[in-house]
């Protein structure tokens, strides 16, 4: 999957295209840092009707490509570290979030299939 990222974009349309091929994962953006390995404050999210343009420092137009073997981590790196977004990726656990950041290790398709395991059954 490739995310076209430039200032005028939505956070709302990419957590929309990122949760269409992952549906037991969500991306939130932050307008600082979270730690190595740590998680993120919730007062740091973002809304998500804004555009990226409000909330990142490097302000390149391009396309970031990510992939089901892709690393959580590797992931967020990317996010940052070319676009200067800091997000966090959650996964779906029953009825809550949680995020990965014990396990940011594992691949998005390792997180989206542990996701779907634990949330099966929740609801009916």
């Amino acid at each position: 999957m490739k995310i076209i990222l430039n200032d005028k974009r939505k956070i709302f349309a990419i957590q929309e295209e990122f949760t269409h091929l992952f549906p037991f994962l969500k991306i939130e953006f932050y307008s600082k840092p979270h730690k190595q390995a740590g998680a993120a404050g919730k007062k740091l999210i973002q809304q998500n009707n804004i555009t990226l343009n409000e909330c990142r420092t490097i302000h390149n137009a391009g396309t970031i490509t990510i992939t089901p073997q892709m690393t959580v981590s590797n992931l967020e790196h990317n996010f940052n570290d070319v676009y200067g977004l800091s997000v966090q990726i959650f996964r779906k656990s029953g009825r809550v979030w949680l995020e990965a950041t014990v396990t940011d290790g594992w691949t998005l398709e390792e997180q989206n299939h542990q996701g779907e395991i634990l949330s099966k059954g929740v609801g009916k």
